[in-house]
């Protein structure tokens, strides 16, 4: 458990929230314990953590992230237990997190073709622009095995979620531009919602990724009960 103080990815029950992220990952993407698992933005461990106990020895744990001190807390306290936990620390520019770094719409994922069973991403693509996140699943098509799964979560604007959105003042995108949204037109990596078939259609892209199961969350002022998580998620297998 990382000190308070020091966690950054999300309020509420950390440990909780990262047991409850595996369970959907074994519910609803068919998460087994020898998967090779990528993490896209881990953070300081909160998926990792869970996974712990849960992937055998063998099966690789690779996650990433481009905020140092997770990174160097997860190598500290999770690779020096876990070894076949690694963490990288990737410094791309991102306007909420950081104000210099290489630029997330060319980085090439370090990883071998056709590798992962597995992949994570939550809160990731919320905080990034539409040509970030496509060069994200140009490199997921790359790494990931056939039939492999990914679970990633969005802000997603459809009818329902609009309809929602609209009677919740509290949480609104009205910011829209060219098939995207965002909360803030000043701070573009705070909080960015995708149209949902701009989303299927030229970053996720149908040809090479289906999505095999969603839930829309309750972000936008649908019930809790009714949801698996705050943000939308979409579980997507590489054809």
């Amino acid at each position: 458990m990382p000190p308070k103080g020091l966690i950054y990815t999300g309020r509420g029950d950390f440990i909780g929230q990262g047991n409850a992220y595996l369970e959907m990952f074994k519910k609803h993407g068919q998460l087994k314990p020898n998967a090779n698992f990528l993490d896209i933005g881990s953070g300081i461990g909160r998926v990792a953590i869970p996974l712990t106990n849960y992937l055998e020895s063998h099966a690789k744990y690779q996650g990433f992230d481009v905020i140092e001190l997770g990174v160097t807390w997860c190598q500290n306290n999770i690779t020096r237990k876990f070894d076949n936990f690694t963490f990288k620390y990737v410094p791309l520019l991102n306007d909420l997190y950081r104000d210099t770094g290489a630029d997330a719409a060319t980085y090439k994922f370090e990883y071998p073709e056709n590798h992962f069973d597995f992949a994570c991403s939550v809160s990731v693509f919320t905080h990034m622009v539409p040509k970030e996140v496509a060069n994200y699943f140009d490199e997921l098509e790359k790494v990931m095995k056939p039939e492999g799964k990914i679970f990633a979560t969005f802000f997603i604007i459809n009818e329902e979620n609009s309809r929602f959105m609209k009677a919740n003042s509290g949480f609104n995108f009205n910011h829209k531009l060219d098939g995207y949204y965002l909360m803030d037109a000043n701070v573009k990596g705070a909080n960015v919602a995708f149209d949902e078939q701009y989303l299927l259609r030229e970053i996720i892209k149908t040809d090479r990724f289906k999505v095999t199961a969603k839930s829309y969350g309750h972000w936008c002022g649908r019930d809790k009960e009714d949801s698996w998580d705050f943000q939308d998620v979409y579980i997507i297998e590489k054809i």
